[in-house]
């Protein structure tokens, strides 16, 4: 459990997004101190459905995974009186995520343009697949789609095309959403003003490219995939031993021939073919069959351990489940667990205002009554936006 409110307490949020880019940035803000409310539609967040496996209440892990610290209500705001109870909490919110396609929120009335004028202070996050404007604008968005569209396949794996087996470019968009919101945040402390924080799965997908659009855009060269091995550096790459694989990544020829001295081939620093990383690069393949060698009767845990002790980048490949249950995650604090709930810890560490789990993730509309209840509404009105369909507290079918 954190042992403070977080850097962002104080800071309300109104989450609209469903899937993984919207609520791995809620998430993120929520893990710091941020009051963050998840609105699901009636149908509920679809990841609740993506799996096996499931919770006992058939929650899937994916939802599970990204959804923690923040209350749910279920609300149809395509709805007049649902729209109202969106309105009644942007009053104090400082946040407003949303990920519908671009044009919905405006076909409701409720868009940047429409909301500006009456919450100035509100900064309005949307996260879509492609923008509103240009020749792909209000299409639909997918992190794969896109992996493919950006580039991104081409480069990774030793064929292509290749996905990349994280949803990157959705986590990489949620990432990216939380550094605007919290950039516009701090512009508000100057101006007083809130502003729109137009995100797209394309963009931040785009950035990813380094260094394959900074190489083609000095040389003309189509960039190829190349699997483990860097483009720009050698030796970098996945090496077999005797028990497991180990990865190098020797970025400079200090560190090489600290490497050759430290695998007992002291000469191969002073090798024409291997005194610098160009050279290295030209003649990878005699170089990598000179490592394989000196590797084969190694224990790859116990070498890597070794190289990485004298200031070599290197590690052990390992699989998921070693990962998780590796004693520096455990230091790290990277697994985190409250009351039978385990997900992934928050990698962002602050001395004094320190994040983590403060609540397991909610279920579907567990917080409505009580969030309706702090803006005002009665008993009565509550049953009412329930009896009209309005306000969820069981997924609708």
């Amino acid at each position: 459990m954190p042992l403070s409110k977080g850097a962002l307490a104080g800071v309300k949020v109104v989450d609209l997004t469903r899937v993984l880019g919207g609520p791995y940035c809620t998430m993120i803000l929520s893990d710091h101190g941020a009051d963050v409310i998840k609105v699901e539609p009636p149908q509920g967040d679809e990841t609740r459905d993506w799996g096996p496996p499931f919770d006992e209440e058939h929650n899937a892990s994916y939802f599970l995974g990204v959804n923690r610290n923040k209350r749910g209500l279920a609300l149809d705001i395509s709805k007049p009186a649902g729209r109202e109870v969106l309105m009644r909490l942007l009053r104090d919110a400082d946040v407003l995520i949303e990920n519908f396609k671009p044009g919905s929120m405006e076909k409701w009335g409720i868009g940047y343009g429409s909301l500006e004028p009456l919450f100035p202070k509100l900064i309005h996050c949307r996260v879509s697949g492609f923008g509103a404007e240009g020749p792909l604008g209000g299409l639909p968005g997918y992190d794969a789609i896109v992996q493919a569209m950006v580039g991104l396949m081409s480069i990774n794996g030793p064929e292509t095309p290749l996905r990349m087996g994280t949803a990157v470019v959705d986590m990489t968009t949620g990432l990216y959403s939380t550094i605007g919101i919290l950039m516009a945040l701090q512009e508000r402390t100057r101006s007083g003003q809130g502003q729109f924080v137009d995100m797209t799965l394309h963009d931040c997908g785009m950035a990813l490219l380094h260094p394959a659009a900074a190489n083609f855009l000095m040389n003309g060269k189509r960039p190829k995939a190349t699997g483990n091995p860097h483009s720009n550096v050698t030796p970098y790459d996945a090496y077999p031993t005797a028990t497991c694989q180990i990865f190098l990544a020797i970025g400079n020829d200090g560190q090489f021939r600290k490497l050759a001295a430290a695998i007992g081939k002291p000469d191969l620093a002073d090798d024409p073919r291997f005194a610098s990383n160009a050279l290295r690069g030209a003649n990878r393949e005699p170089l990598t069959a000179v490592l394989i060698e000196a590797f084969a009767t190694e224990d790859g845990h116990a070498l890597s351990d070794r190289l990485a002790k004298l200031g070599l980048p290197a590690g052990p490949v390992l699989h998921v489940d070693e990962a998780l249950a590796a004693p520096h995650t455990a230091a790290r604090q990277m697994v985190t667990e409250l009351d039978g709930y385990r997900a992934l810890g928050t990698p962002i560490k602050l001395s004094r205002t320190p994040g983590g789990t403060r609540s397991i993730p909610p279920k579907f509309g567990e917080h409505g009554p009580a969030v309706l209840g702090e803006l005002g509404y009665s008993e009565p009105e509550i049953a009412g936006l329930i009896d009209e369909g309005v306000l969820y507290t069981k997924r609708k079918r």
